[in-house]
């Protein structure tokens, strides 16, 4: 398992690895990104955040907005408006599409407002460690 971790004296550490099993993300009742290939960044402080690379999402349905926000750590982020069964939710996703070194692992992967997305996370089972019945 490939992990990335970066740090400073003046910022948190930030840690990015594979995640086992699936992420789907919906807004209203439309999958709009479904991978079994998503990315967890995790940062001191923050919830863990998921991102899913641009090849499993579904860009028809959204579109890029001028909304930018910059992190010392990650560089900056680009926002996505989404357009799905009849309603719309600007800066639904966002994306460090030229990261800086310490977030390389998530170019070209985004990541969704959990305030305005369904994010369903189904982690694959652990066989090795999961209880099996003897018949």
């Amino acid at each position: 398992m490939q992990t990335s971790v970066a740090t400073s004296e003046h910022h948190r550490p930030l840690t990015i690895e594979p995640f086992a099993g699936t992420v789907t993300v919906r807004f209203s009742d439309a999958i709009v990104a479904a991978t079994e290939r998503a990315k967890v960044l995790r940062e001191e402080g923050h919830e863990p955040v998921f991102y899913i690379p641009f090849e499993d999402i579904y860009f028809e349905l959204f579109e890029k907005t001028n909304t930018t926000s910059s992190s010392p750590l990650k560089g900056t982020a680009t926002y996505w408006r989404v357009h799905a069964v009849g309603g719309a939710a600007d800066d639904f996703m966002w994306a460090y599409e030229t990261p800086d070194t310490a977030a390389r692992a998530i170019a070209r992967h985004g990541a969704f407002d959990p305030e305005k997305a369904r994010i369903d996370v189904d982690p694959l089972e652990d066989k090795r460690h999961t209880p099996h019945v003897m018949e």
